[in-house]
C-alpha cells in the first residue's frame, strides 16, 4: 500500500509514468484508455508568428492603392489565386487551392481589435491570452481545455513544436499540455513555467492532505477506491496518457513523420488522430513572418509551406475518414503597414487576415477587405475582433462555454458556426 501524497510526487516529477512501472496499478492504464477518443471535434490552431502580412496574404488586387502602395511587392490580377472580383490569395499558396474549390477554406478578412499593439511580445499575448488589456495570465486554449473537462483526453491539449509552451495553452487546472519535437520526443509541461508548475503541485498536494472546510489533513493511506476517484482527475488522466503517446510516438507501429517543418507536424498530427488518441486540441507553430526587408522571397516560401502543408494535413484525414470532425484555424499576432518600406519589405501593423480549414466550414470570404483609403496611422482598419472568432469556435465547434473561457460574450461570426 502506498499513500496519495507518495503516488502523486513520483508521479509528477516525471514525464509519464514510465518510471513508476510495476508499481502503477492496473486501474491507471484503464483510466488512460477511458479517455481515449470517441468521435469529438478537434482544432488545430497554426501559429503564424513574426507578424504575417495579411495585405500580401489576401490580396486586394482590383484595388488600385494596393499596387501603389506596393510597387515592388504587389502581385497583379493575372498571379494571384483569385477568389471573388476584389481579393486573391498569394500565388505561393496554391496548395489551398482544392479546399477552396471545395468550399472547405474560410478567408477571414480584417480580424483585430481595438488598440492594437505594435509589439510581438505585447501582441502575442494578446492573442493567446484573449485579453487586451493584459490582466489574465492564462491562455484560451488552456481554459478552454478546463472548460471542456468533460469532453477531452487524457492530453487535453497538444503542443508540437520546438518552442516553450505558448501562452495560449496554459490554464488547464491540474492538467497540462505535452508538447512534441523531433529532438526530445516529448515533454509534459505543466505550463506558466517553474513558478507554475510549482504551484500546481503545491495546491493538488494540499488538496489531497486538506479536504475543503477542514482544519484536519485526510488519512494518508488510499486504498484502490480511493485512488481510482483521484486518478479520474485531469492531471492524472494527462500523465497516465502520455505513456499512450510514447508508445503512438516510439513504439512498434509508431505514427510516420513524413516531410520537415511544418508539413511534419501536421502529419503527426493527422495520424495520431488516425491511431485514436484523444487530444481535441492542437497547437503548430510557422515562425519566419517578420519580413522587414526583401520579402517577397521569404513570404512566397512561408506561405507556399504554409498552404502545401494545411492541404496535405487535409487530405491525409480525408483518406483516414476524419476529416470532417478536424478545424485547423490560423493567426497572426498583428498585420503589416500598407506601405512598403524602403527595404522592399513591410514594417509592424495592426489588422490582418486568418484562415478556418475543413469540411465543417462553409467556404468563402468572410468580411470585407478594410479600406486602404480610411487607415489608422497607416495601418488597416479592423472590423472583426479575433474573440467573436474564438467564441465561434469555443461555442459551435468545441462544445464548451465561450462566456467562461473569454470572461465575456461575443457575438459569433455566422459565416463560421459549422453547417447544419
Amino acid at each position: 500500500m502506498f499513500n496519495r501524497r507518495q503516488f502523486l510526487t513520483h508521479t509528477l516529477k516525471g514525464s509519464s509514468l514510465v518510471a513508476l512501472s510495476a508499481m502503477v496499478p492496473q486501474f491507471v492504464s484503464r483510466t488512460a484508455q477511458a479517455a481515449a477518443p470517441g468521435k469529438d471535434n478537434i482544432l488545430v490552431v497554426l501559429e503564424m508568428s513574426g507578424g504575417n502580412d495579411g495585405i500580401n496574404t489576401v490580396i486586394p488586387y482590383a484595388d488600385d492603392l494596393y499596387h501603389k502602395a506596393r510597387p515592388t511587392l504587389r502581385q497583379t490580377k493575372d498571379i494571384v489565386i483569385r477568389l471573388d472580383d476584389h481579393v486573391g490569395l498569394h500565388s505561393g499558396m496554391q496548395g489551398l487551392r482544392p479546399l477552396w474549390q471545395q468550399g472547405q477554406l474560410a478567408v477571414v478578412q480584417g480580424v483585430g481589435y481595438p488598440n492594437p499593439q505594435r509589439s510581438h511580445f505585447e501582441a502575442m499575448d494578446i492573442w493567446q491570452s484573449a485579453d487586451t488589456k493584459g490582466r489574465t495570465t492564462t491562455g484560451w486554449l488552456g481554459r478552454a481545455a478546463a472548460e471542456s473537462d468533460n469532453h477531452l483526453g487524457g492530453v487535453p491539449i497538444l503542443h508540437i513544436g520546438l518552442s516553450r509552451l505558448p501562452l495560449a495553452l496554459t490554464g488547464a487546472p491540474g492538467g497540462g499540455a505535452v508538447t512534441v519535437n523531433s529532438a526530445n520526443s516529448f515533454r509534459l509541461e505543466l505550463g506558466g513555467g517553474k513558478a507554475g508548475q510549482q504551484k500546481a503541485r503545491r495546491r493538488l498536494l494540499e488538496d489531497l492532505a486538506m479536504p475543503a472546510g477542514s482544519g484536519t489533513p485526510r488519512r494518508t493511506q488510499a486504498g484502490p477506491e480511493d485512488l481510482l476517484s483521484f486518478v479520474q482527475r485531469r492531471q492524472v488522466q494527462t500523465l497516465t496518457a502520455v505513456e499512450q503517446l510514447r508508445e503512438l510516438l516510439e513504439g512498434p507501429n509508431a505514427v510516420p513523420r513524413q516531410g520537415s517543418g511544418l508539413g511534419q507536424k501536421l502529419q503527426l498530427i493527422a495520424g495520431l488522430i488516425a491511431k485514436g488518441f484523444g487530444t481535441r486540441i492542437f497547437y503548430v507553430n510557422l515562425d519566419g513572418f517578420d519580413t522587414h526587408s526583401n520579402q517577397a522571397y521569404m513570404h512566397n516560401n512561408l506561405l507556399a509551406e504554409l498552404a502545401d502543408a494545411v492541404g496535405g494535413f487535409f487530405q491525409t484525414l480525408k483518406t483516414t475518414g476524419h476529416d470532417r470532425r478536424v478545424r485547423l484555424m490560423t493567426f497572426s499576432e498583428f498585420g503589416r503597414r500598407v506601405y512598403e518600406n524602403g527595404s522592399r519589405g513591410t514594417d509592424h501593423g495592426a489588422a490582418s487576415c486568418l484562415f478556418i480549414a475543413g469540411p465543417s466550414i462553409k467556404g468563402g470570404v468572410v468580411g470585407k477587405h478594410p479600406s486602404l483609403s480610411d487607415l489608422d496611422a497607416d495601418d488597416l482598419k479592423f472590423h472583426t475582433d479575433f474573440r467573436s472568432i474564438y467564441a465561434t469556435q469555443l461555442d459551435g465547434w468545441l462544445g464548451c462555454d465561450s462566456k467562461a473561457v473569454l470572461g465575456a460574450k461575443w457575438d459569433h461570426v455566422k459565416a463560421l458556426e459549422p453547417k447544419t
